[in-house]
């Protein structure tokens, strides 16, 4: 999937998927990596792949996140151009445009249920004939609508070939991948202003045991300012962020979880190589 941030792919790839894999939130480029949620059936495996929003890098880390990108483009099948009906349908096929793509590829038209029979109608015109499209459909990710219309679509388009995984796999990521993400979108959703976009999270410790996982956490930020703004007043944030995050972790490890979470100071870890390699860039 393919398209702005802030477009809604996230929340497509957790209703196609049925599971919630991606971090969600109001805010652009919560998005930096490449997830890919894996569906078998008797007759068929798809592979969909959840990636960054498409920006022009400022830094280091957007270089990665759009290397991401790339990487999906160049071994997509089937490719999902989604946009907010809602945006500038320019800035759109400007980006679909310089994806160079070689495959089949449907138009989403997201967010349809804040849409007039206008607005639809009109990006129906603006996109139905460009180069790129093969199809267009008018989803609501959210809400799930027309969502099984888009999935049967995309099954049609599917080439034939082998599985790439075995039928029990959801995804190639592992569990602390998903934990330090559950971290991350409450940061998202708890601080304001640019915290969320100058912070990572590091798993440094992860054991399960019979009926407790103990879990280790370090949240990164760039400067003192943003360590104590995370912290909070007598360390009231950093409380309420352990304690919504422990619980969204509990419901999908399914197991009680001690959680520790200690907030440090890298100066500019979104333009340094090593660290990006570090936090998993």
């Amino acid at each position: 999937m393919f398209g702005k941030p802030n477009a809604g792919k996230s929340t497509l790839l957790n209703s196609l998927m049925g599971e919630k894999l991606a971090i969600v939130s109001h805010k652009v480029q919560t998005t930096r990596h490449r997830i890919k949620g894996i569906l078998t059936a008797p007759d068929y495996q798809m592979i969909i792949s959840d990636t960054p929003g498409i920006i022009d890098p400022r830094y280091k880390l957007h270089e990665r996140m759009m290397d991401a990108v790339h990487q999906a483009v160049a071994d997509t099948d089937v490719a999902l151009l989604v946009l907010d009906g809602k945006d500038s349908f320019e800035e759109n096929d400007q980006i679909f445009s310089q994806l160079h793509l070689k495959v089949p590829a449907l138009v989403l038209i997201n967010k349809s249920d804040r849409l007039t029979k206008e607005e639809i109608d009109s990006a129906k015109v603006y996109f139905m004939d460009k180069k790129y499209c093969t199809d267009l459909l008018v989803i609501s990710a959210l809400r799930k609508q027309n969502v099984d219309v888009l999935f049967e679509r995309i099954v049609q388009l599917l080439p034939e070939g082998e599985a790439f995984f075995d039928g029990e796999e959801m995804t190639d990521r592992p569990v602390k991948f998903f934990v330090g993400e559950m971290i991350r979108e409450k940061i998202f959703s708890l601080y304001e202003d640019e915290i969320p976009y100058h912070t990572a999270v590091l798993i440094q410790e992860f054991k399960e045991k019979e009926t407790l996982t103990k879990i280790q956490a370090d949240i990164i930020v760039q400067r003192e300012t943003q360590k104590g703004i995370l912290l909070g007043q007598g360390g009231k944030m950093i409380r309420q962020l352990g304690t919504e995050a422990r619980k969204d972790i509990e419901e999908f490890i399914g197991k009680k979880v001690f959680l520790e979470l200690f907030v440090k100071v890298r100066p500019k870890w979104r333009d340094s190589e090593w660290q990006l390699r570090e936090y998993g860039y």
